[in-house]
C-alpha cells in the first residue's frame, strides 16, 4: 500500500472540513481566549491553518529543534488573510507531497529542544501526527465557536446545530 496519495487525499479532506470551521471564526473576537491557560483564538486558528505545511516540512527536513528556532506566530488583519494561510500551506504540503517518494517517508525525523529529544520516527509517522494535529486543534476551534454561540459546522457528519436533534 502506498501511503502517499493516502496522506494528499487526507489532506484535502482534512482542508475541506477546516475551511468550514475557519469560515465562522469572528474575526473581531481573534484575541478572546476561553480560559488563561488556553490559546488566543487568532494563535489557535493560525496554529491549525499552518499545522497543514508540516507534512512539507518534515519531509524537507530531518528534524525540527523548538529550541533553536524563532517562532512567531502569523499575524493577521482579516479572516480573508487566515483562509489564505490556510491554503497556501495545503498548496506547500500537496506540492512537496506529490514529488516525493514512498521511501522518502521512512527517513527518521527528530523533534527536539535543544538536547531533549522528544520523539525520533519514520516520517511517515510524523505527517500522521501532525494531520491528528489538525483535528485535534480543530475540535479545540469548534469549543470556542460554541462558547461564543456561533454554530458548529458538521465535520464527519452533521452537527447539532445542522439537525433537529
Amino acid at each position: 500500500m502506498q501511503l502517499i496519495p493516502l496522506f494528499l487525499k487526507e489532506l484535502q479532506n482534512e482542508a475541506a472540513i477546516t475551511r468550514k470551521m475557519l469560515e465562522r471564526v469572528p474575526f473581531d473576537k481573534f484575541d478572546w481566549k476561553p480560559h488563561v491557560k488556553s490559546m488566543s483564538l487568532d494563535n489557535l486558528t493560525v496554529h491549525i491553518a499552518e499545522l497543514f505545511s508540516w507534512p512539507a516540512m518534515v519531509l524537507q527536513t530531518s528534524e525540527v529543534d523548538f529550541g533553536a528556532m524563532d517562532y512567531k506566530p502569523t499575524r493577521l488583519n482579516s479572516l480573508e488573510e487566515l483562509q489564505a494561510l490556510q491554503e497556501k500551506s495545503l498548496a506547500e504540503s500537496i506540492a512537496v507531497l506529490e514529488n516525493a517518494k514512498e521511501e522518502d517517508l521512512l527517513q527518521e525525523w527528530t523533534m527536539r529542544t535543544g538536547d531533549r529529544i522528544h520523539s525520533r520516527q519514520p516520517k511517515h509517522e510524523v505527517i500522521r501526527m501532525a494531520l491528528n494535529q489538525v483535528t485535534h486543534h480543530r475540535a479545540q476551534l469548534g469549543v470556542y465557536l460554541r462558547l461564543l454561540d456561533i454554530p458548529i459546522p458538521g465535520s464527519y457528519g452533521p452537527s447539532a446545530d445542522e439537525t433537529d436533534l
